[in-house]
């Protein structure tokens, strides 16, 4: 029997290590490096206000949105504003996105239901442009291990089986 994978798109600063974290989780089926909300249908554009995320295909009988909510919240700063870790400007900021309704009520729920809600900097929004990275930040740190991450090893590898 076929089951249905769903497709959720996180934004959490350089997406190197959010891509090799997320590949990690429990349910993940596929990750892809990618930019989201922006305009241009290219890569090869001047900046035009895209997030870099993460593409995370998951099944939803294995892993719920709340559950990834969790872990993703592991390894950003929710609160704040277009910056994580070192990498500072717009296209780092953080965010959650999706083109079915229900991910980002469950998000949004997620968040409010936090004591710390009122400070948290973490956008929702509907999924209006997604365009894969080029091939070179596809699992960059799987590759070049090597390279820097604002991600500490120890929890990118956290839930590595």
């Amino acid at each position: 029997m076929e089951f249905e994978t769903e497709d959720i798109h996180f934004a959490g600063g350089c997406l190197w290590g959010v891509q090799a974290f997320m590949a990690t989780l429990m349910g993940v089926t596929f990750t892809e490096a990618g930019r989201v909300n922006g305009t241009s249908p290219s890569i090869d554009s001047d900046y035009d206000g895209y997030a870099e995320c993460v593409r995370t295909r998951f099944d939803p009988r294995v892993v719920s949105v709340e559950q990834l909510m969790v872990c993703f919240f592991e390894i950003i700063d929710p609160y704040s504003v277009n910056k994580q870790g070192p990498d500072a400007g717009e296209k780092y900021r953080t965010g959650v996105y999706s083109d079915r309704l229900t991910h980002l009520e469950r998000a949004k729920a997620f968040i409010a239901a936090r004591g710390d809600a009122d400070r948290i900097a973490v956008e929702v929004l509907p999924l209006t442009n997604y365009v894969r990275s080029a091939d070179a930040h596809q699992h960059r740190l799987a590759r070049f291990p090597e390279d820097s991450c604002h991600i500490p090893e120890e929890l990118l590898n956290k839930y590595r089986s």
